[in-house]
């Protein structure tokens, strides 16, 4: 059963990215809402985790939240989505797990 997981906290305040990545199977995904986008800053602990993960683990985040948050320089693999998208994948994955 693929999983969304659905991440909003900043990765600089507590380990749930982390734990988040660990947990991650082969069909899973990562959507990053939130304070959780600061994971794709260049440069970071966290942005080399997300550009290590396998393949076959999609990785989204909202639109909205890159923005609000002057991001740019993003990783190719990365899947840029808006609310709409964000229903989407929330109903093409079998389950969805918020990281609160």
């Amino acid at each position: 059963m693929a999983t969304l997981h659905l991440l909003s906290h900043s990765p600089f305040a507590d380990s749930r990215l982390a734990s988040c990545l660990q947990l991650l199977a082969a069909e899973d995904a990562l959507l990053l809402t939130g304070d959780a986008v600061y994971a794709l800053q260049a440069g970071t602990a966290q942005r080399q985790a997300l550009e290590s993960m396998p393949a076959s683990i999609a990785l989204y985040a909202l639109e909205e939240d890159i923005r609000a948050r002057a991001l740019s320089a993003l990783p190719e693999r990365l899947k840029v989505i808006d609310y709409a998208g964000f229903v989407e994948q929330c109903c093409r994955y079998d389950r969805t797990n918020a990281w609160l």
